[in-house]
């Protein structure tokens, strides 16, 4: 018993969702589709070092 229950919850809250239209930035919007935004994205190569890979090395050879 109580499966009625959590799927009736899930079902409104999919319903909520489904049926929800938020306040939307169309300008933003329009910024996003043609690729004019005010700064550039983050470059994420930064965030990588290269002592990861040798730590995944250590790892993965002890794994074997």
């Amino acid at each position: 018993m109580g499966r009625g229950r959590a799927k009736a919850k899930q079902t409104k809250v999919a319903r909520e969702l489904k049926y929800f239209s938020p306040d939307t930035d169309l300008s933003a919007l329009e910024r996003e589709l043609h690729g004019q935004t005010s700064s550039p994205p983050p470059s994420r190569a930064s965030e990588y070092d290269s002592d990861d890979e040798d730590d995944y090395d250590t790892w993965a050879s002890s794994r074997r």
